[in-house]
């Protein structure tokens, strides 16, 4: 297991924020190793859960992460504090985005994929509030740098968003299409997401929305199901079309 904090500053600010990251669990390949994907629990979740139902996927030759989110008090929860990957107000595009939560845990996440062996894909997958970690990391990848400007480390392979939504959203078009090199990769990043259309939690609009965001703005190497009378929750159906989309984008061996 492991821990880890980060300590994010501006330079137009003196106040600084520690983030507290919890505990890792790692799930080991079965078979060769070829893939390394983090997942990332949603809000008030732990890593442990998600590692449990990962380690029971046909996926041998994927080496599966999952880290803890730090607690901090959750503005959508009337600052009550629990695990998250950044603070979180209500869903709505016109919300204030928690850039430096958001920083944060996607630089943590980088982290664990940078030292991965050079010949080994890597992705990001989650759940809910995971999935809006995941989604942001690929932005992030796409245009090469995190929110505040330095650059992101990773060349993402595939990333995977179930039940959740897209942070940063606004402005994003404008930022890939500036530059060819973040419209390439933007355009190249397979990305899968799946929501079920009766989600009371993160409504299913918001993974609609997501899903127009990232193709208008160049993100069309991309999957949209919806899951029709599921509500906040995987099924065995998503499951294993998330592994059958997995074993296509990543090249695996011997995943069945």
């Amino acid at each position: 297991m492991s821990y880890s904090h980060y300590t994010m500053g501006s330079g137009s600010r003196t106040a600084r924020r520690t983030f507290e990251f919890g505990r890792t669990y790692v799930v080991r390949p079965k078979g060769k190793h070829q893939a390394t994907i983090v997942w990332l629990h949603g809000l008030g979740d732990n890593g442990s859960s998600w590692s449990q139902l990962l380690e029971s996927l046909p996926l041998p030759n994927i080496k599966w992460i999952c880290p803890t989110a730090p607690t901090r008090p959750v503005a959508l929860l009337g600052g009550f504090p629990c695990t998250a990957w950044f603070d979180a107000g209500e869903l709505s595009e016109d919300g204030p985005d928690d850039w430096e939560g958001l920083d944060a845990s996607a630089a943590h996440i980088a982290n664990f994929l940078s030292t991965e062996p050079p010949d080994v894909k890597v992705g990001i997958g989650g759940f809910s509030m995971g999935a809006a970690m995941a989604l942001y990391s690929a932005t992030a990848c796409a245009l090469g740098r995190y929110g505040n400007g330095n650059p992101y480390p990773i060349n993402l392979r595939a990333v995977v968003g179930l039940s959740g939504w897209l942070p940063g959203s606004r402005g994003l078009r404008n930022k890939i299409q500036v530059s060819h090199e973040a419209a390439r990769r933007a355009a190249s990043l397979p990305i899968l997401l799946g929501h079920g259309t009766c989600d009371e939690v993160v409504p299913y609009k918001f993974g609609e929305k997501s899903a127009h965001s990232l193709n208008i703005a160049g993100f069309w190497n991309l999957t949209f199901k919806n899951y029709e009378g599921i509500g906040h929750y995987t099924v065995p159906k998503e499951m294993d079309e998330v592994c059958s989309w997995l074993t296509t984008r990543l090249g695996l061996e011997g995943s069945r």
